[in-house]
């Protein structure tokens, strides 16, 4: 890859982590700041996978979930947080690309697909849902059943234990991680594997005509994509402190999938500005009793779908371009007719 496009994408990823980090506690406070961050790695997570290799999963949550419950689970048993936090992101990454093998080796269609993994995201919720009592443990951790796990070790700064990362340091952190995926994606998008992952998007059947085995990149980019929604119920894990069924909910997966809908599919930077401004919508609705939160999600995705079908971002960055079109356009016709008047004076 040019090292030019390297030190492009890393500076404009360093711009704008800049101007988030110290924007955002000015909007909301520091705790709000930091879950919208782990809103949008999580509809980062979302917006790869569907946006650029057309794989549309409703299980986004079972991954999300699992991420944040072996967190937990691995922070009480080995009482090493770093460890717990490798653990996070691997066991969802495996996880997902063993059901995304079992999906894409078997064939199924994408209806099909997207049924697998809201059935599995249901499995998930009623497993964790129903692990009440003290049998139900797994080393040290009991799982708690609907209660959850609350009272795990969160993450420490390393080289000294007694350190916690937590308020204004969590969100730094969360934020720091959320470009280094970002800037890790687009610089996957921009190897052969990312350029296959979109050809599969475009026309999988000429790619797997080319001699590409498309089954195997499939469940590679949902093993990444596992792996990153991972990441972000791990951080969220450390956010709040305690773990719930409540993360495998369909609420949870249908959120996803609206904040990616509504920043925009085929972009990287849509579902993350998705995420945060409909994560901050619901902050703000949260301070009212007289409408619903989810009334206003259902009404916002009606009206995206109607009237912004590209999302948020593609339409913006469309009328934007159209707006510097026309200023060139204008200067050239202008000077096409000062030609036209001096050859006809002359």
């Amino acid at each position: 890859m040019n090292s030019r496009i390297l030190m492009m994408e890393a500076g404009r990823v360093l711009v704008g982590t800049l101007v988030c980090a110290l924007v955002l506690p000015f909007i909301v406070d520091v705790h709000t700041a930091t879950l919208l961050t782990i809103y949008a790695m999580l509809a980062l997570s979302l917006g790869f996978i569907w946006g650029f290799g057309g794989i549309l999963c409703f299980g986004q949550a079972a991954f999300y979930g699992l991420g944040a419950y072996t967190y937990a689970l691995a922070a009480i048993n080995f009482n090493g947080a770093w460890a717990a936090f490798a653990l996070a992101i691997l066991v969802p990454a495996v996880f997902a690309g063993l059901l995304g093998a079992l999906m894409f080796y078997g064939r199924l269609s994408d209806v099909y697909l997207a049924v697998v993994t809201l059935v599995v995201t249901l499995i998930l919720f009623k497993f964790f849902n129903s692990t009440a009592g003290p049998t139900y443990r797994i080393g040290e951790a009991r799982l708690g059943g609907f209660n959850g796990i609350p009272g795990f070790p969160t993450l420490t700064v390393p080289g000294d234990p007694g350190t916690y990362i937590y308020g204004a340091g969590l969100f730094y952190f969360t934020i720091a991680l959320l470009a280094l995926v970002y800037l890790g994606l687009r610089l996957t998008l921009l190897s052969p594997f990312g350029r296959i992952i979109v050809s599969l998007r475009e026309n999988e059947e000429r790619t797997e005509l080319l001699g590409y085995d498309v089954r195997f990149y499939k469940s590679a980019a949902f093993a990444l994509s596992g792996g990153l929604a991972g990441l972000a119920g791990c951080l969220f894990a450390n956010w709040a402190e305690i773990v719930t069924p409540g993360l495998f909910s369909l609420g949870q997966s249908a959120e996803i999938i609206i904040w990616v809908i509504v920043g925009g599919l085929g972009t990287l930077i849509g579902p993350m500005i998705g995420a945060a401004l409909l994560g901050y919508l619901k902050f703000v609705l949260g301070h009212q009793s007289a409408v619903d939160n989810s009334f206003i999600m259902g009404v916002l995705l009606i009206v995206v779908v109607l009237f912004l079908q590209e999302g948020l971002v593609p339409t913006v960055a469309r009328f934007m371009k159209a707006g510097l079109r026309r200023p060139s356009s204008k200067k050239s016709r202008r000077q096409r007719r000062r030609k036209r008047a001096v050859s006809n004076a002359g």
